[in-house]
């Protein structure tokens, strides 16, 4: 009876615990300090717990940045995910309204979000939980644009795959160099430019013919 009293007082505390350490990470990481420079004592010491509950909850400081991430980056997701190209309104203006909430979103999380980067450029399995992450806004994007292929709203002549992985891949650099280099002030304009060059360059992109007889004339 003890000892399953004591399994379920732990079972209990774990979500506890594991709240208390993402909450003292990223408070961590808000004061400015690179994650590579955190150590597992900081955290430990700013949580209030001790290393072998760390350890009991977490694998390393990787499945930490991992877990600590994996709520803001399904939020970017679904966002994208979300975003429906037939919804009547004009596309320009309403991809510009999920690029300024995007934008804001980074803007808020930023620093957690540099922080897996960071990770990812030297540690694999953080790389290949970042890049499985993009190739599920790739196959959204190049969801919708087959989609907007098949109504023939979108030319036929536009390579789907090419043209999302431009979008996603290009599109996230963008953003995190934007972030990087602009104070805010700069927001709007960015993601007016972002949602007129995908919507006018992609989704309502002239069909290659129309380019063609033009320039004949």
């Amino acid at each position: 009876m003890a000892s399953f009293t004591r399994r379920a007082k732990a079972d209990a505390e774990t979500p506890t615990i594991v709240t208390r350490v993402l909450a003292a990470t990223e408070r961590l990481i808000e004061r400015g300090e690179r994650y590579t420079d955190i150590s597992v004592q900081q955290i430990l010491a700013e949580a209030g717990v001790s290393r072998a509950t760390f350890y009991a909850h977490f694998r390393d400081k990787t499945d930490l940045i991992v877990r600590l991430t994996a709520d803001l980056r399904q939020r970017l997701l679904e966002m994208a995910q979300g975003w429906d190209p037939t919804a009547g309104e004009d596309g320009a203006d309403r991809y510009t309204r999920f690029f300024a909430d995007v934008i804001a979103l980074h803007r808020r999380k930023g620093l957690m979000l540099a922080a897996l980067r960071e990770v990812a450029s030297y540690e694999q399995t953080v790389r290949d939980f970042y890049t499985a992450d993009l190739e599920g806004f790739d196959q959204a994007v190049l969801s919708t644009l087959v989609e907007q292929q098949h109504s023939g709203k979108t030319p036929a002549d536009l390579d789907a795959a090419a043209a999302s992985r431009v979008i996603v891949w290009g599109g996230g650099q963008a953003i995190a160099r934007h972030i990087e280099v602009d104070d805010g002030g700069g927001d709007a304009a960015f993601a007016r430019e972002l949602g007129h060059i995908w919507w006018y360059g992609a989704y309502r992109r002239p069909p290659r013919t129309n380019s063609l007889r033009s320039r004949r004339k």
